[in-house]
Order: C-alpha cells, then sequence, then structure tokens
C-alpha cells in the first residue's frame, strides 16, 4: 500500500520520470549513488570468494549498470515505505551479489553427478556415521539416481550438493530462477516420497538435500 512520499523520494521521482537534462543528471545521481555501494559490497564478498575473476571496480561498475536499469523499469513499484535511495540500495546490493557470484563461476565447469556421489558416498563412510544414517545416505543417493528425471537430478545435485548459485546455474541452462527453483521443489517432493516409501522419514540429515 503507497504512503506519503517524502519530498526527497517525490523529488527523485520526478526528476527520473521527466525528460531533459533534469532527468539524465538524476540518472546520473543515481548511478553514482548505486556505485559507491556496489564497490562496497564487492570488496567486501571478495574475501568469501576464492574464485572471483576480474578487477573489482569493472564488477562494480557491471552491479551497477545492472541495478540502475532495473531501479529505472521497476519505478512504479516504489511504494514509499522507506525512502527511495535505501529502496534503490537494495537493487544495488542484490545485483552486486549476483553479479560477484556469476564472474566467481566464469570460466568454470557446473558440477553435476559425479561431485554428489563423492559426497554422499565420503558421508555415508565416515566413521561417526551409525548405521541408520548410512543407510539413509544410500536410499538418498539411490532416490536422486531412480526417482528423479534427468533434469530434476541435474539441477538437485548442482544446487543442493555442489552449491551452484542459482543464477549461475539458470545462465548456464538458458533458463530462468523461477523455473529452477520449480524444478527444485518438484525433485524434493519427489525424492521425499521415495524416502517415506522406503521407510526412511526426512529428517535432519537430509534437510539440505531434500
Amino acid at each position: 500500500m503507497a504512503v506519503p512520499l517524502d519530498a526527497e523520494s517525490r523529488a527523485w521521482l520526478d526528476d527520473l520520470r521527466g525528460a531533459g537534462a533534469a532527468r539524465e543528471q538524476a540518472v546520473a545521481r543515481l548511478h553514482a549513488l548505486l556505485l559507491r555501494a556496489t564497490r562496497f559490497e564487492t570488496s567486501r564478498r571478495r574475501a568469501s570468494q576464492p574464485h572471483l575473476r576480474g578487477d573489482l571496480d569493472d564488477i562494480a561498475q557491471e552491479a551497477a549498470d545492472d541495478a540502475l536499469l532495473a531501479v529505472l523499469t521497476r519505478l512504479d513499484e516504489f511504494r514509499g515505505l522507506s525512502r527511495f535511495t535505501t529502496w534503490a540500495y537494495k537493487f544495488a546490493l542484490y545485483q552486486a551479489s549476483v553479479t560477484v557470484r556469476r564472474r566467481a563461476w566464469q570460466g568454470r565447469e557446473v558440477p553435476v553427478e559425479d561431485n554428489a556421489w563423492a559426497v554422499l558416498s565420503d558421508a555415508a563412510a565416515g566413521p561417526g556415521e551409525t548405521v541408520e544414517t548410512s543407510e539413509l545416505l544410500r536410499a538418498i543417493r539411490d532416490g536422486i539416481a531412480g526417482v528423479l528425471t534427468p533434469n530434476q537430478r541435474d539441477v538437485l545435485v548442482a544446487l543442493a550438493l555442489n552449491e551452484v548459485p542459482i543464477d549461475v546455474l539458470a545462465e548456464r541452462r538458458h533458463t530462468t530462477r523461477g523455473a529452477l527453483y520449480k524444478t527444485l521443489h518438484d525433485a524434493r517432493r519427489r525424492l521425499r516420497r521415495h524416502l517415506e516409501k522406503s521407510g526412511h522419514a526426512p529428517g535432519g540429515t537430509t534437510k539440505e538435500v531434500t
């Protein structure tokens, strides 16, 4: 629900929806604001992305460009629940995280099945695992191999086991995040049914992959 806008937010919207020099100046100011946010966020995230490729400022520029486009195409969605600049900052932070993840996977192969079997086999063979846990992990592995479609298996293994970022997988498979979420949901539901039928009720051990 829309609320009365503060004067600063109203001025931003008026200028960005206008034309001529006023709009151009507003777009430039907005891009500069977004760039400051993306530079901060890309720098903060670099430590946790050992495979990150490319110059940080170049990554921040790309993220700021994408964030600017997102803000300009969604001006009608601004409802005044926060200041306009606060609302716009969220786009910058999101795009920075997406761009960092994408660059970190640039040139890397997306792992599918081989790594997943190793993960589950190692977990099942661990010295601290009980017989019940080993049987459950084997049931999960058998379910992934036997009851999922090839597409469901690839998506679940990539996202849930090999921790491929969903935006990276969407880009590689030429699809959307929404389509991948739907595939992942269907795969988890089918795998959960398999575990129930085989006498393995999903619990804490399977939460991450089911």
